[in-house]
C-alpha cells in the first residue's frame, strides 16, 4: 500500500498532540517496518519546517527532524499540472486538492489525513489514522 501521509498526522506525530499523537505515532513505527509505503509531498515539507521551527526555534534541530523525516518518508513533487487541475476541482480546500492531484499523478493508492471531510471529493481513498492503522493491521493478520 502507498500512502500520502497529510501534513496534520506529521505534526501531531512530531509535537505528541493529544488526542491524535497515539495514531500517527504508529503509522510512523508501520512504515519504518515497511508495512507501507509513505510519502510526503514537497510542499507539506515546508509546512512541516515552519510549524516545527515555531516549536523548537532552532534552525539546525529543525532540520535534522526534515532529514529524520525523508529518510522515513519518500518525497512527491508537486508539478504545475497539478495546480492548474488543482484550481478547478471540486475540493474546496486548494492545499487539499493540490495533495489530491499530487497523489492521483503519482499512483498511490490512499492519502491518510485528519481531515476526512475535506476530502470528500477526492477520487482517491482517503483514511484516518486510526482507520489506516487498523487496516494495515487488518491487512497483515491476513
Amino acid at each position: 500500500m502507498r500512502a500520502v501521509i497529510d501534513t496534520c498526522v506529521i505534526v501531531d506525530a512530531l509535537q505528541s498532540r493529544e488526542p491524535y499523537c497515539k495514531d500517527a505515532q504508529s503509522l510512523f513505527l508501520l512504515c519504518a517496518k515497511r508495512k507501507f509505503e509513505g510519502f510526503l509531498t514537497a510542499k507539506a515539507i515546508t509546512d512541516i519546517y515552519y510549524l516545527t521551527h515555531r516549536q523548537t526555534h532552532s534552525d539546525k534541530t529543525t532540520r535534522e527532524v526534515l532529514t529524520k523525516l525523508c529518510a522515513l518518508f519518500a518525497l512527491l513533487d508537486t508539478t504545475a499540472l497539478d495546480i492548474r487541475k488543482a484550481i478547478s476541482a471540486e475540493i474546496s480546500d486548494f492545499e487539499d486538492a493540490v495533495m489530491v492531484e499530487t497523489a492521483l499523478r503519482s499512483g498511490v493508492d490512499c492519502i491518510v489525513t485528519r481531515n476526512t471531510k475535506d476530502y470528500s471529493k477526492a477520487a482517491i481513498l482517503v483514511y484516518a489514522p486510526a482507520e489506516f492503522v487498523k487496516l494495515l493491521s487488518d491487512t497483515s493478520m491476513q
